[in-house]
C-alpha cells in the first residue's frame, strides 16, 4: 500500500469525517501470522559461562495486531525485538518471517528507537530518506516518498530542519517518518515514547493509534517494547508478559478485548491494568524473594542476570519508611492510589527494596524483611551499615567496589566499568546503572565518585 493511498484517503475522511467502523476497512486483519519465534534461547558469553537472558520463547505477531512486550527492566524484552527484526542471532531455536527463518535483518521490519537515532548533520528530509537510500531507491522516489511520509506523521514545514532545532517530540516523529517510509509489514517499537516528556508522549501515542485505526499506518502489525502497564493497556491488542527469573521467559499473555478509543476511567480498563500488574509483580508460589531463601541464590547473581531498578536511595527509603508505618506490610496497590502515583511509578522502588532483601510480596501485599523493618527503623549510621552489607550482594555494586579494592587508594575511571556492562546493555542502560550503582555506593560508603574526571575510588569509611 502507498503512502499516495494512504494520504488520499486522509483526505477523504477530512473532508466527510465518519465514525471508525469495529474493523476498519483500510487496516488488514486477516491474521495471516507475520513473524514466529520457536524455542527462542538468546545467551551471551560471560566470564562464569553462557548468561541466559531469553529461554524457549515460543511466539507469533499476526497481521492486525498491535502487541506489547511488558516486563520489567532485565526480562529481555528488548533483546526479543532485536531477535524479531533480526539485529540479533538467537542462540538456538528459530525466528521466522512469513514462514521463512531469518538470516540476517527481516525485511519486512522497520525500527523505532527509544533515543530517536537522528544523524545530527542531515535535516529531517535526508534522515527519513535513509532507509529508503539503503534499499537503493532513486532520488526522486526517495524524496517524494518521504515527503508523504512527512505529511502522514505531522511533520509538513520541518523538512530542512536539523534535529538539533526539533523538540524532542519532533524529532521521534521524524524517527516514526523513517520507519514507515519503507512501508514495513511490521514497525518494531522499542519503548517509543520513555524519552518525552508526559504531555508530548500522551499526544504522540493517541495521533498514532488514531492513524492506526483510521487504516493509514503503512504496516500490517506493531510491536510495542514498554514496561508501562497503562500504554500496553492502551494501545495494544494483545500484551505478552516477560519474567526475568533467572532469564526472560513469557510468564502470561493477555488478550486485550477493549474498544477503542479506550477509557482510562473505565473500570474495564482498572480492572485489566490490575490483573496484568499482579502478572507482573506475582511470582511461583515456590519462588523465594532475594535475601529471604535459596530460590535466587546470591553466588549465581551476575551483572548481566541482575540489573539495578532505577531507584534512589532517597525513594526506596521513603518506601520502606511508609510501609513500615503502616505496620510493616499494606496493600501496594492502595498504596500507590493513596500516593496519587501510577502503579509503574512504584515498581521501581519495590523492585529496589526486593532486590535488597528488605521486601517482599505475598499476594497484593508489599511487606518488609526483619531486615528491611531494621533499615526502616535505624537512625542514619545505622541505615548506612545495613544498606552497605545488602547492597554488597549486589553484582554492580560488589564489581565496583572489589575493583577498588587493593589499589592503594588509586582511582578506576567509570569507562572501565562502562565497557564491562557494554557486553550487556545497550549504551542508555549502562547509563543508568551506572547511576544507580554509584548513588547505592556513596550512600553505603563504599566508594566515592568524582564527576569531573569520572573517577571511583574507594571510601575509607568505618564499614
Amino acid at each position: 500500500m502507498s503512502f499516495k493511498t494512504l494520504l488520499a484517503r486522509r483526505t477523504t475522511a477530512d473532508v466527510a469525517p465518519t465514525a471508525v467502523p469495529a474493523v476498519p476497512a483500510g487496516r488488514p486483519v486477516d491474521g495471516e501470522v507475520l513473524l514466529e519465534t520457536v524455542g527462542l534461547t538468546k545467551t551471551y558469553a560471560g566470564a562464569d559461562g553462557e548468561l541466559p537472558v531469553l529461554s524457549g520463547i515460543d511466539l507469533e505477531i499476526r497481521a492486525g495486531e498491535i502487541v506489547a512486550l511488558l516486563g520489567k527492566s532485565g526480562s529481555g524484552k528488548s533483546t526479543l525485538l532485536r531477535c524479531l527484526a533480526g539485529l540479533l542471532p538467537p542462540s538456538s531455536g528459530t525466528v521466522s518471517y512469513r514462514g521463512t527463518p531469518l538470516n540476517g535483518a527481516n525485511p519486512g521490519t522497520a525500527m523505532v528507537f527509544q533515543t530517536f537515532a537522528l544523524l545530527p548533520w542531515l535535516t529531517v528530509r535526508q534522515n527519513v530518506e535513509l532507509g529508503l537510500e539503503a534499499r537503493g531507491v532513486n532520488p526522486r522516489e526517495r524524496a517524494e516518498a518521504a515527503g508523504r511520509a512527512i505529511d502522514l506523521i505531522g511533520l509538513d514545514g520541518f523538512e530542512s530542519a536539523y534535529p538539533k532545532e526539533l523538540s524532542g517530540g519532533m524529532r521521534q516523529r521524524v524517527g516514526f517518518a523513517r520507519a514507515l517510509v519503507v512501508e514495513p509489514d511490521v514497525l518494531m517499537m522499542d519503548e517509543p515514547f520513555s524519552a518525552l516528556d508526559v504531555l508530548t508522549a500522551e499526544n504522540l501515542r493517541g495521533e498514532l493509534m488514531e492513524l492506526w485505526e483510521s487504516g493509514q499506518f503503512p504496516t500490517r502489525a506493531v510491536v510495542l517494547v514498554t514496561h508501562n502497564i497503562e500504554e500496553a493497556v492502551l494501545m495494544a491488542d494483545r500484551i505478552v508478559v516477560l519474567g526475568s527469573r533467572p532469564y526472560g521467559t513469557i510468564r502470561e499473555t493477555v488478550e486485550v478485548r477493549l474498544d477503542r478509543p479506550r477509557d482510562r476511567d473505565s473500570p474495564a480498563f482498572d480492572e485489566l491494568v490490575d490483573r496484568v500488574y499482579r502478572i507482573m509483580t506475582g511470582r511461583p508460589k515456590e519462588t523465594r524473594l532475594p535475601g529471604r531463601g535459596e530460590a535466587v541464590r546470591t553466588d549465581r547473581r551476575t551483572v548481566a542476570n541482575t540489573p539495578l531498578p532505577t531507584a534512589t536511595v532517597d525513594g526506596l527509603s521513603g518506601l520502606a519508611e511508609m510501609i513500615a508505618h503502616r505496620g510493616g506490610r499494606c496493600d501496594l496497590a492502595d498504596l500507590t492510589e493513596e500516593l496519587g502515583l501510577d502503579i509503574d511509578d512504584m515498581l521501581p522502588q519495590v523492585d529496589a527494596l526486593d532486590l535488597l532483601g528488605f521486601a517482599g510480596i505475598s499476594g497484593d501485599e508489599l511487606f518488609l524483611t526483619d531486615t528491611g523493618t531494621a533499615f526502616a527503623d535505624a537512625d542514619v549510621q545505622r541505615s548506612k551499615a545495613i544498606f552497605a552489607t545488602a547492597a554488597l550482594e549486589v553484582p554492580l555494586v560488589r564489581l565496583i567496589t572489589n575493583g577498588l579494592r587493593g589499589r592503594d587508594g588509586a582511582a578506576v575511571r567509570a569507562g572501565f566499568f562502562r565497557d564491562l556492562l557494554a557486553h550487556h546493555y545497550t549504551s542508555e542502560q549502562v547509563d543508568r546503572q551506572l547511576e544507580t550503582a554509584t548513588d547505592w555506593g556513596r550512600y553505603a560508603e563504599l566508594f566515592s565518585y568524582d564527576a569531573g574526571p569520572q573517577e571511583y575510588r574507594l571510601d575509607e569509611g568505618p564499614h
